[in-house]
């Protein structure tokens, strides 16, 4: 059974100080399924569109093993559009205009083929959405979902319900805080994990990020990029390398995990060389694996008497 991938996919316009880019591909489960394709094929997408999506994204996708079967295309309506500037400081940026669209009324159907998934990947999504899936599938083995302010401030019982049944759960640094209530990440993490999710990974964008497990805290380094050009889609190509790489090995001991995360930086990386999906369209496992090693090299010391 494939991998089963359930988020957004949209059209983005992204500002940054050096250029920008409109209508390009965007999306949480495009990003995630792109990542992701690398490691295993095929990758089960389920989304919506407008029929104004471009037909040339879907082709894209599937030339990477993406199975669009779960896509459903709303005829006469508009995919769901985002634009962001960023500012010179990349990690802070300005939402402009956000068009739910065709999004709006989003209801993921899983196909009766996907259903049998063992690995399934939660997009940023509304949490009561992320449950809608999960109650269609057979007997997951393993779950990653990822949420973000909005759903911790406006629908927390609802993620809290979620969590109870998902095993990884990624966020980023100042997400953890606010749904733990702590500022201390590695109380945070504790807190966090006696919600449900026996892994927590959380994501500190330059400063890379940090797995917390009951028995291990492994922090993974950024790599270090001379130019970012769009940091948009940076943490769903985490997640799609992550889950990508585990559902590849069908290893999930910690140290498999450890491997993991630096493959999901490795394709966040990529992501951020180019501005949309680019920097994931045309790679191949060697020149992953080639970025997998460097990421080892930067925090690996040889001991000397």
């Amino acid at each position: 059974m494939g991998l089963l991938v359930v988020g957004s996919l949209g059209l983005d316009t992204v500002i940054t100080p050096f250029d920008k880019i409109e209508d390009a591909l965007g999306g949480s489960a495009t990003y995630i399924s792109l990542a992701a394709s690398y490691f295993s094929g095929p990758v089960n997408l389920v989304g919506v569109v407008g029929s104004d999506f471009p037909k040339e994204y879907m082709s894209m996708l599937e030339n990477h093993s993406v199975d669009l079967e779960g896509l459903q295309i709303i005829e006469g309506g508009k995919t769901f559009r985002w634009t962001g500037k960023y500012h010179y400081d990349l990690n802070v940026r300005d939402t402009l205009v956000t068009d739910l669209n065709v999004f709006e009324k989003f209801d993921p159907v899983i196909p009766d083929k996907f259903k049998k998934s063992k690995y399934v990947c939660l997009g940023n999504i509304d949490p009561e959405l992320q449950i809608k899936v999960l109650d269609q599938m057979e007997n997951p083995q393993y779950i990653v979902c990822d949420t973000m302010n909005y759903w911790i401030e406006g629908k927390l019982d609802k993620l809290k319900e979620l969590l109870k049944r998902v095993h990884v759960l990624i966020i980023n640094d100042s997400e953890a805080r606010l749904l733990a209530h702590e500022p201390n990440l590695i109380k945070a993490s504790k807190k966090i994990r006696e919600m449900g999710p026996e892994t927590l990974i959380i994501k500190k964008g330059e400063h890379g990020a940090m797995l917390f497990t009951d028995d291990t805290i492994f922090s993974a380094p950024a790599y270090p990029l001379e130019m970012i050009y769009d940091p948009t889609g940076a943490g769903d190509s985490f997640a799609g390398g992550f889950i990508g790489y585990l559902f590849k090995t069908r290893d999930l001991s910690p140290n498999n995990l450890k491997c993991a995360v630096i493959y999901g930086s490795a394709m966040a990386s990529f992501c951020v060389e180019q501005f949309s999906t680019k920097g994931l369209e045309e790679l191949s496992y060697l020149t992953i694996q080639d970025r997998y090693r460097e990421f080892l090299n930067l925090s690996r010391i040889n001991e000397t008497d």
